[in-house]
């Protein structure tokens, strides 16, 4: 296989070879658009692409060098580590962080002989390829809901409380529905600071979140439910759409008439939302490992995720190719001293 740059009359080819709305051309056009340098490649056979791929470049400010992403991509082999290497040291990277969208299971299939799939773990993932265990961006675990289930069975597999309070914000005249206008994202947004400021958790600007809506948005990848109560949104939900699945990325809410459980009814109404769209599956963006600790910071998130009984799926983690050693080793520092900061300065 060789692999080559792509340019873009690839772009509907790629999507269609690509699995994961953060691999999307348009999820690059939205980094383009915020300074990052995007590389999208692919896999030949003949003069035929087989695979696709990106990788984003972020400048680090004030030095000369660069910090590789490529989120949620294929599993890498011997030729795309080589490219990624060439392009890293092409773009001065320091490394470049690799989170494949690909579970245990999936990488023993690719790697066996058809029909002797057996399940991997994922200390077993190859580091021969010069890859090293890294800080994961994403969790390494995720939350499925299998929406090719009835709506009656969806509910029986429910916590019974989950359902009580679904019924509870019903009762009450909590009213849910898809709305992608600049009011509903503008309250959107207000939401979304307002939870995470009152959580404690770092937040991405404004810019982040208006550039990534104006341009998945039209593409049919970004859909905005709300549930609204005499005519107030209290809690809103800004999903992904690609593919046979739906992502659930980011949600916000209101502590006002907490009570009515308004977030509750939301993903309830989400979960109806994706089957009427045909879709098959539900992936609730990340979530603890199995039988998380109550003090996790995330538990909350957890707690709430499990109440609908999705499926814990684990992917095969996180990995760094390094391309400066010597510089690794001091952004590895300096990393974990920038995390803390932020951490400390959401609580303020």
């Amino acid at each position: 296989m060789q692999i080559k740059e792509l340019t873009v009359k690839d772009k509907e080819s790629f999507n269609k070879l690509v699995s994961h709305p953060l691999q999307s051309w348009e999820w690059g056009e939205f980094r383009e658009k915020l300074g990052q340098k995007v590389i999208r490649a692919g896999g030949f056979e003949k003069e035929k692409l087989i695979s696709a791929f990106q990788v984003f470049f972020h400048q680090i400010p004030h030095f000369p060098f660069s910090v590789g992403y490529f989120p949620k991509g294929l599993l890498p082999n011997k030729e795309i580590v080589d490219f990624l290497r060439k392009t890293g040291q092409q773009n001065k990277a320091i490394f470049i962080k690799l989170e494949p969208n690909v579970t245990p299971a999936n990488v023993r299939c690719q790697r066996d002989t058809p029909g002797r799939c057996t399940s991997l773990t994922p200390s077993e993932f190859p580091l021969d390829l010069g890859l090293v265990p890294g800080r994961s961006i994403f969790t390494k675990y995720t939350s499925i809901i299998d929406l090719t289930l009835s709506e009656d069975d969806l509910l029986a597999k429910m916590h019974p409380k989950t359902r009580y309070n679904i019924r509870l914000a019903e009762k009450h005249g909590v009213e849910v529905k898809e709305d992608n206008s600049d009011k509903a994202f503008s309250q959107y947004l207000k939401l979304i600071f307002e939870t995470t400021k009152r959580q404690g958790f770092y937040a991405h600007d404004e810019k982040f979140h208006k550039t990534q809506w104006e341009i998945l948005q039209p593409a049919g990848i970004s859909h905005l439910l709300t549930a609204r109560y005499e005519g107030k949104v209290l809690a809103a939900f800004l999903l992904f759409v690609y593919k046979d699945t739906l992502y659930y990325p980011y949600g916000a809410s209101t502590r006002e008439h907490k009570e009515l459980m308004a977030p509750t009814l939301l993903m309830w109404e989400t979960i109806k939302f994706g089957k009427k769209m045909g879709l098959k599956k539900f992936d609730l963006w990340g979530d603890l490992e199995p039988n998380p600790a109550p003090n996790h910071p995330y538990y909350g998130f957890h707690r709430f995720k499990e109440g609908f009984s999705p499926k814990l799926v684990e992917f095969i983690g996180t990995y760094d190719l390094i391309i400066n050693p010597t510089l690794y080793k001091i952004y590895k520092l300096t990393d974990f001293l920038r995390w803390r900061f932020l951490r400390l300065k959401a609580k303020f």
